[in-house]
């Protein structure tokens, strides 16, 4: 074997010694390509080195908020990039579709990376979330009802791998979410209106509909506004009730399980009156819709509660214990009348489970509708000015016919008193 010789100012450098020189550079700007592609890739940013999450993840690194219209994930960043990948490297259950990935915040603290899941249909499937409905035992102001329904939604956030050899250094990440939302809903009564009250729908566990409305109309069309008097409506006057969701997936239908009446603004009072609880219902009262749409109907006649006999005019206000059911589920869940449950106490319907109506005024007179009435009066005082009319017409025909009669007497007399006459 010959040697090989390089002249570096008349000094010899045997090649084994060039070899390993050259390895060695070679192994150093590998590493040094090395760690320019996971800088690329996962280079921690400043906002992270004073970060207390400047650390390896953990599980409780996702917050989770249910909301009314949307769920909103917030991932920490910083432990992401220790875990050697960045934001664009997390997507909702491996679904590799823009609106699926999140959007990194950095001016949150500490930085996050955030995702909005709308609460629609198609949302939530586009990501590949579970979408499921469970049916459970009622509580509280639905502890009469053996199936109440619930819906969760869940899904997980996984990390990327861009590694495109054969074998990986990086963790996989998986940060799970889950929201339920009960069916039935939980509502709070602050807002009065003259004709309905709109109410924000939330629960310990987030909320589902946005809002839910109550208003009260005067035809059985339900599309004229019932505007109450402060002299009160007529007894036996129809008002009719409708109950509506709105922001309302299609997969669901309001139903209600009571309405009840009460003389004091808060639904618990004890005193009350039923207008219907599953089977049992009031004579006077039709309920036209339930369980059937996104809305529910019924109508009943005006009353007055007897603990208002001295006063002038009666008031009270309806409550309906309302709930969301499932399309393919809500016959199954309207009452069985065949087995009619007994009616639960007023006390185990709670403030917020029962969305209310304005105050409606009802007076002692008796009638329909108040328009109704006044034109039954119009028509009454007219009846009695004709009569009055004509009963003088027949008195000033009776004493024409007596005044005729007596001048043909005194006619005949004059006459039989001269001998014109025998």
């Amino acid at each position: 074997m010959h040697r090989v010789q390089i002249n570096t100012q008349n000094r010899t450098i045997p090649p084994r010694y060039t070899w390993c020189t050259l390895r060695t550079l070679r192994l150093i700007i590998l590493g040094f390509q090395l760690g320019l592609i996971l800088r690329t890739e996962a280079q921690a940013p400043e906002n992270c080195l004073v970060s207390e999450t400047n650390r390896p993840p953990e599980n409780a690194d996702i917050h989770v908020l249910c909301g009314t219209e949307n769920i909103d994930l917030s991932i920490y960043l910083c432990p992401v990039y220790q875990a050697l990948y960045n934001e664009s490297l997390l997507v909702l259950n491996s679904q590799l579709k823009p609106s699926c990935f999140g959007v990194a915040d950095w001016t949150a603290t500490p930085p996050v990376v955030k995702f909005k899941i709308p609460l629609n249909d198609s949302a939530i499937l586009t990501c590949g979330n579970s979408f499921k409905i469970s049916s459970d035992v009622g509580t509280g102001a639905f502890s009469d009802f053996s199936n109440v329904q619930s819906v969760n939604i869940s899904g997980t956030v996984l990390s990327l791998d861009p590694s495109a050899g054969a074998i990986t250094y990086r963790t996989q990440l998986h940060y799970k979410f889950s929201c339920r939302y009960p069916l039935q809903y939980i509502l709070n009564n602050t807002q009065l209106s003259v004709s309905g009250v709109n109410l924000a729908i939330k629960d310990n566990n987030g909320t589902f509909v946005s809002t839910l409305s109550l208003h009260l109309y005067r035809d059985d069309l339900y599309q004229q506004l019932l505007t109450i008097p402060s002299t009160g409506l007529n007894l036996k006057t129809k008002i009719y009730v409708s109950v509506k969701a709105t922001n309302l997936t299609s997969r669901f239908n309001v139903l209600l399980d009571r309405c009840y009446a009460t003389t004091s603004p808060i639904p618990s009072s004890a005193s009350y009156y039923d207008l219907f609880v599953g089977c049992v219902r009031d004579a006077q009262t039709k309920v036209d819709l339930n369980g059937v749409s996104q809305k529910a109907q019924f109508s009943f006649e005006a009353f007055r509660f007897l603990e208002h006999k001295n006063l002038t005019v009666s008031t009270f206000y309806v409550h309906c214990v309302t709930r969301l059911c499932e399309v393919s589920t809500c016959s199954s869940l309207l009452p069985n009348c065949a087995n009619q449950r007994s009616k639960r106490e007023t006390s185990e319907v709670p403030t917020n489970a029962t969305i209310s109506s304005p105050a409606i005024f009802v007076s002692s007179r008796l009638g329909g509708d108040p328009a109704t009435a006044t034109h039954s009066n119009a028509l009454a005082s007219q009846k009695s000015n004709g009569g009055a009319v004509v009963a003088v017409i027949i008195c000033v025909v009776i004493l024409a016919i007596i005044i005729v009669t007596m001048a043909v007497y005194f006619v005949l007399y004059i006459r039989r008193r001269k001998g014109l006459i025998r």
